[in-house]
Formats: C-alpha cells, structure tokens, sequence
C-alpha cells in the first residue's frame, strides 16, 4: 500500500522532519552546556542579551552541524534499524533542501553569537561545527579512536559560553575537560546498546571489533576512572567549593561502581543501566557546580 502523501507531505509533519535533522533532544545538552560555561565565567550579574544570544545561538549552530552529520551518513542511517526512518533515509526530505536548512541554521547561530555575544564566541563555534562535520564524522568510517575526536565538539560548547562571559583561563578548559572525558564512557555504553546496529552500518567501533566486549570494558573502565580526578579540578581551580567536590567525588564513585558492574558481566541491560547513569551524571554536576560555585 503507498503512504498517503497528503499527510506524509503535510506542513506538520515537513516541520517535524526538519526538526528531527536537528537532534533536538541530544543537542539540549548543548543549550544546557553553553549556558552552564556562561554562567560559570562571568565576572558580573547575568547580562540577558549574550546569555540568550549564546546559548540560542549554540543551539542554531549544534542543529546544523546534526543536519549535516545526517546528510554525510544518510546511506549509513539508511543500514541501521534504530536510524533508517529518519527524514533522509526514509526519503521524506531531500538532500538539496536539508543542505540550505543547515547552511541557514549555521549562519543564522554563528551571527547570532557574533553580535548578542562576542567574536571569539562565535569562533568557537565555527570551530565546533567544522571538527565535527568534516573530522569526526568521516573519521568514525575508519578508527574507534575517532572517538576521541568527535569529544572535542562535544566538550567546546562549555567554552563558547565561557568566552561570552569573558576571558578563557584554566577553570574553563577544566570544564571542557570534564564534558570531553564524561563523553566517552557515556559513548561507549551507547554503543554497546546498539552493536548490532553499528555492525551492519560497518562501523569499526570496539563494540563491533570486539564483540566480547573486554577491551572495550577496559576502556570505560579507564575512562570513568579518569572522570573523578578531573570533575574534581574545577574545585583545585577556585570555582566550586566544597559540597561541589564531596558531590563530584560521590557522584564519580557511584559511576565507577556502574561501569565496574557492567565490566564484569556484559549485558544490554547493565549497559542500559550505566547508559541512563551516564544521562544523570552530567546534569546533575552542573546543579552542584552552580549551586557551590565561586
């Protein structure tokens, strides 16, 4: 039976389409992060014109850079049962209109950041975009390390509001060093979850390369351990006082002792588990962060 292209082609459901090449509901972290690195690095009272103008416009920017992210993998998403009905795959938008949504979604951030906030805001974000729409996104084709990679966009959001408030020092990058590190064993969980899914896109992630699942449990293990000593600097830093590091050191913990439980018996649903933890952890140390911070 053919679909009904009355409603497929809706005004409704074209905006529910368009909406969806955004990611919204993983590029809130992004809204919730600009705004967290403008909040920690200001010198004065909150001025409301760069606060929205960053964090608006970082979500402009992330929206785009997901638009383009799923033009370069729409033959990838189409393989995958979790991805193959988004709005390219499923073949409800087309590449040509996709590719002006996210050039007028990039342009219209960058501008927005540039003038509410401030230029080096706005290159920032320039930066975001570029390294993960043209290195991450072919890199991930080639290595599991890309990884790596792909967390550099995913921890600079917090330093595009930093740099809205003010000056760039140490407590910014520590902040971006929590989001880096926090990102990857948040990934690894992920695609645990979704192994299947990733090997019949042909990914070489450590989950498909290793379906025993060992070596990548020895580096979440690495990696979450990793995480406590550097949640704990931006307190050595000067900006959190203590109830934010006896939070952080707890919270840490909490999230080692997941990840240990996951390592020793591999199952979806320990990994859903840590991946729901993962979720939990990074909001919750923002709260503590803003709630304890100097």
């Amino acid at each position: 039976m053919k679909p009904d292209l009355t409603t497929v082609n809706s005004p409704g459901n074209r905006f529910t389409d368009f909406l969806a090449l955004t990611k919204p509901r993983l590029n809130s972290l992004v809204v919730v992060t600009s705004g967290v690195g403008y909040l920690a690095g200001r010198t004065e009272a909150v001025d409301l014109v760069p606060f929205l103008s960053t964090t608006i416009g970082a979500a402009l920017v992330a929206g785009g850079a997901a638009a383009f992210n799923q033009l370069a993998e729409r033959a990838l998403d189409e393989r995958m049962l979790r991805t193959r009905d988004r709005p390219l795959p499923g073949g409800r938008l087309q590449p040509a209109a996709a590719t002006w949504f996210a050039v007028i979604l990039v342009v219209t951030g960058l501008v927005q950041i540039g003038t509410g906030a401030n230029l080096n805001a706005a290159a920032i974000a320039l930066c975001t975009l570029v390294s993960y729409v043209w290195i991450y996104t072919p890199l991930k084709r080639h290595t599991h390390w890309a990884m790596l990679v792909g967390a550099v966009p995913g921890g600079l959001p917090v330093i595009i509001g930093w740099a809205a408030a003010g000056p760039l020092s140490a407590a910014a990058w520590s902040l971006f060093a929590l989001v880096f590190v926090w990102q990857l064993p948040h990934f690894l969980a992920l695609t645990w979850l979704y192994r299947d899914d990733f090997s019949k896109a042909g990914l070489p992630l450590l989950s498909v390369t290793d379906p025993t699942g060992r070596q990548g449990a020895r580096h979440l293990l690495i990696y979450t351990t990793l995480l406590i000593p550097t949640s704990l600097a931006p307190a050595w830093l000067g900006i959190a006082g203590s109830s934010y590091s006896i939070g952080a050191g707890l919270l840490g913990i909490g999230l080692l002792a997941i990840a240990a439980w996951f390592a020793r018996r591999r199952s979806t649903y320990r990994a859903r588990l840590l991946f729901k933890a993962t979720l939990l952890y990074l909001p919750m140390m923002w709260v503590l962060l803003l709630a304890d911070g100097n």
